[in-house]
């Protein structure tokens, strides 16, 4: 099990929990290192999801992704693991995949998944889920879509792919599915020696709202691994749900366009 409360840090897997403090029992859940700094947990919101209320307080998220060695050594795909953290760099979730061996390793960055965003108390937030979806623009039929949910089970919004014969394209949508925030990506996604930038838009797509960036690492980094670091900018007071979806979206756009394939290359745009 894995506890740990406010900013003091956060036990390392396998210690045993307090006294009367349950955990929910979270598969694959990331390693933390002793002395991590926790964002100060913010008082309840009326009418905010539970646990959504740290993004009240923020307007930029870093997220990195951990790398595996025995990913790196071996190729074999393992469960995908992140830092959520804040400008300040204090950890505001964690997150973690939850998928079995033969869907990771068969289907590859094409794999449908359950991610957990876990926040420092222990506690599932969000839930991430990937359906198996076409992953070429060729069947526009059956693009890819996320699903988030805040609190695990009660679903908050989505992201929807939409057919593009050059770009990449996305839809954000509440929980009724009404459309509210669009994303657009460069015709070729492709990390060299510079950040890619996906924009978020209004739904006419004439004001910008926000962006996510995937950060260029190194060539080391680059080449050798597949954990990628990126930045999710939001303007301040924009609804807590969609704030979440957001997230959810820059996880889709991390398996979609920068997960590496079973030959270790690199997904390059929206035909591959």
């Amino acid at each position: 099990g894995v506890a740990g409360t406010g900013s003091s840090g956060f036990q390392v897997q396998g210690m045993a929990a307090p006294p009367g403090f349950a955990v929910p029992p979270i598969q694959n859940q990331p390693v933390m290192m002793p002395g991590t700094i926790w964002m100060p947990v913010p008082p309840s919101i009326p009418n905010c999801p539970p646990g959504l209320e740290y993004l009240t307080q923020i307007d930029q998220i870093l997220i990195h992704q951990q790398i595996e060695l025995l990913e790196i050594l071996t190729g074999f795909e393992t469960n995908n693991k992140y830092e959520i953290k804040n400008s300040l760099g204090q950890r505001v979730y964690f997150a973690a995949e939850d998928n079995d061996c033969c869907t990771r390793n068969c289907c590859g960055p094409s794999r449908p998944f359950t991610l957990r965003i876990i926040d420092n108390l222990g506690q599932e937030v969000i839930t991430l889920q990937r359906p198996l979806r076409c992953s070429s623009c060729f069947c526009p039929c059956c693009l890819q879509e996320l699903e988030v949910q805040a609190p695990p089970g009660n679903p908050v919004g989505y992201v929807v792919q939409n057919w593009h014969p050059c770009l990449p394209k996305f839809t954000i949508q509440d929980e009724r599915r009404m459309d509210i925030l669009k994303i657009s990506g460069p015709c070729v996604v492709c990390s060299c020696c510079e950040d890619i930038n996906f924009e978020v838009k209004s739904v006419d797509e004439t004001a910008a709202v926000g962006r996510i960036s995937k950060q260029w690492t190194g060539f080391v980094k680059e080449a050798f691994t597949d954990a990628d670091n990126f930045g999710i900018t939001f303007p301040g007071d924009l609804d807590v749900k969609m704030k979440a979806v957001m997230i959810g979206a820059c996880f889709l756009i991390d398996f979609m366009f920068f997960e590496h394939a079973s030959d270790n290359k690199q997904r390059a745009g929206v035909w591959q």
